[in-house]
Order: structure tokens, then sequence, then C-alpha cells
């Protein structure tokens, strides 16, 4: 047997699900371990390593389900799903998808929230640096650069939109507090996650700000349309309160100048 095709042999050998008494044939033993052994130590680390990465990914899930459940629902992931990518980093990415897939719908929608916001904090960490808006720019931009100024979402912005009490799950985790138990929200509510200085951030918005910043990073609306938007619901006072949500984006470091 060549080198190479010993080699598949081996990582066929870890990743099947039994070990297989056909590739232990081609080993010899020491003499304090014998093949079958040794093998079955190789073939339950790497599981084990894969069920460590999705507790690490999606601690609040974990904590949801209890160590037995998880571990059965990690196992059923890894079957369905292995590991194909040269980084752990991206073992979890197909985890909603399984378990809107895997489990019946009651459960498994709230659940697949949860695993979104969790994925979602991931994607935040890992998101490319970027060059968020800072108040020092915006207090240097010219008077008639402002009803013009259209703005995008900093790299690493990530919105989830929850119709569940995920996010009080997601901090209960965290805190190791009792589990508060899945509800629906009486309105579905966007919470967005973010990298700032390195750290991350997260919070939930009111409707109408949700639909303000909407408005500007996605329907594309520039800072005198976003006034004029506003001045539906709050007349005179839209330009302020334009002006205020626009300081605590900048601040929050959410906001980059839209590409041309």
């Amino acid at each position: 047997m060549r080198l190479t095709d010993w080699q598949l042999a081996f990582e066929q050998q870890v990743l099947s699900e039994t070990v297989s008494s056909g590739f232990s044939a081609t080993l010899i033993g020491g003499p304090t371990l014998d093949v079958e052994t040794g093998l079955a130590i190789y073939h339950n680390a790497y599981q084990a390593r894969l069920q460590e990465v999705l507790q690490g990914d999606f601690g609040a899930v974990w904590y949801w389900l209890g160590d037995d459940e998880f571990a059965q629902l990690g196992a059923a992931y890894i079957r369905r799903y292995p590991s194909t990518h040269y980084s752990l980093r991206w073992f979890g990415e197909r985890f909603c998808e399984f378990v809107l897939e895997h489990l019946v719908a009651e459960q498994s929608v709230p659940l697949a929230e949860l695993v979104r916001l969790e994925w979602a904090f991931t994607l935040a960490f890992d998101a490319p640096q970027g060059e968020p808006l800072t108040l020092q720019y915006m207090v240097q931009l010219p008077p008639e650069a402002w009803p013009g100024l259209q703005v995008q979402l900093a790299s690493s912005v990530q919105q989830i939109l929850c119709c569940f009490n995920s996010v009080a799950i997601w901090r209960s985790s965290k805190e190791q507090a009792d589990f508060p138990g899945s509800e629906a929200l009486p309105e579905a509510q966007v919470c967005l996650i973010w990298r700032h200085q390195n750290i991350g951030q997260y919070r939930t918005l009111a409707p109408v700000e949700a639909w303000a910043l909407a408005g500007m990073v996605s329907t594309g609306w520039n800072f005198s349309e976003l006034c004029a938007e506003l001045a539906v619901t709050y007349q005179e006072g839209a330009a302020l309160q334009a002006v205020t949500w626009l300081k605590q984006w900048v601040q929050e470091g959410l906001l980059e100048c839209r590409a041309p």
C-alpha cells in the first residue's frame, strides 16, 4: 500500500462511525496498546473534538438542551455534515440548516433562531476590520455634504430578526442563570451584533429605529431623505432625531461611508 493510500485509509477510519477491522490489519500494535484500542482512541478523540467545537460555538444551545441532548444533536450533525474545511472555525456553518431539517418545527424554529444568533457572534468577531465612521470624521464633514451623506453597515455588523426571546436565553447562558424558557415575542425585534474596538457588542432596536437604520443601509436613503421620512412621525423634531440616531450609530461603530 502506498503512503498516500494508507493516509487516505486512515482518514476514512477516523471519519467513519465504526472501527474497521480491515484497516487495522495493516497496523502493528505496541506492547502496551493494541491496534484496535489505538484506532478507537483516534476515532473517539476526533468525534470529541468536533463536539467541543459545537459546544464552544453554540454554548447557549448547549445550555438550553443539556449535555445528553446536545451530544446527540451534535453526533447527528457530525454524521450529516462532516467537517470539510481545514479550519474548524467553519464547522458549525450549517448547524442552523441542520436543526431545521432534523427537528420538528415546534422545536426547530426557536432553536434555529438561537443558533443564528450565536453564529452571528462568530461572524462578527472574525469579520474584516473595515473603516467605521468616527465622530471626528462627522465633525469635519462640511455642511454642504450632510444632505447627501450615505452610509452602510460596518463589515462586522450582523442583523438577526428575533421572533423569540433568543437574546434573553443567550444572556442567561452567559450569566449561568436559570433557563428562562423559550417564548415567542409579542413583536419581532431586530438584534444587531458587531465588533467595536475588538469587543463584541449587541443590542436590540426599537421598531422605529430599526426602520430608520434599514432605510439608510438597505434602501439607500441619504441623510436628507432620512429626515424627510422621519418628519411623518416626528414632524419638527425629525432632524434632531435623525442626528441623535446617527451620532449613536457612529459612536457604536455601526456605520461606514457607502462605497461609490
